[in-house]
């Protein structure tokens, strides 16, 4: 069975995005991008909403991602990636996939398959995944930074999620790795969230 997760960074603030899908507030130093590679190395479907895939379409095939982090470039170019969106046309990327419609019976379909899921960003398709009961564990890198305005990471959810949490580890640029899993409901033994 495949094992569909989330990876994200966030302020302190819950912040996955700043205004203008901005980003650069995300502390990135050596041992981030060494956690980054490690994780680039697995092999793992990605799944993005339109506006995150159009954003790392834009970066990991440049020379410029190639060399400044050539694993993680090499990760990110050849995975199979999956992009959910009702207005993108194609998707021109290496190994892309267009899914327009019923996102839920889509993903339920794939996790029957043997191969882990990852979602970067786009946080739409989290909240709708999470709604539905459908994530089974989630990685935040929480900054240490607050921002004025932005988008919430869990913007627009319908019910609550109850997490416990994994794992923690500590980067010395002040970042924090943090694992969570749904907290299992004591009614039904459904995920808290479902």
């Amino acid at each position: 069975m495949g094992h569909l997760s989330v990876f994200n960074f966030i302020t302190l603030n819950g912040y996955y995005k700043g205004l203008n899908d901005d980003i650069s507030w995300h502390r990135h130093g050596q041992e981030e991008s060494e956690f980054a590679s490690n994780a680039a190395s697995t092999e793992s479907v990605l799944m993005f909403g339109r506006v995150t895939y159009e954003m790392m379409m834009r970066y990991w095939p440049t020379e410029q991602a190639k060399q400044s982090v050539p694993a993680v470039a090499e990760g990110m170019n050849n995975s199979k990636k999956i992009v959910f969106s009702r207005t993108l046309k194609k998707a021109t990327w290496n190994n892309s996939q267009l899914v327009s419609d019923n996102i839920e019976a889509f993903v339920q379909k794939l996790k029957q398959g043997d191969k882990n899921i990852t979602i970067l960003g786009s946080g739409s398709i989290v909240t709708q995944l999470a709604d539905k009961g459908l994530i089974d564990s989630y990685q935040f890198m929480l900054d240490p930074v607050a921002l004025g305005d932005g988008t919430p990471a869990f913007k627009g959810m319908a019910r609550m999620l109850d997490l416990t949490l994994t794992s923690v580890k500590n980067f010395k640029s002040g970042v924090v790795l943090l694992n969570y899993v749904p907290l299992v409901g004591k009614r039904d033994g459904r995920p808290a969230g479902s």
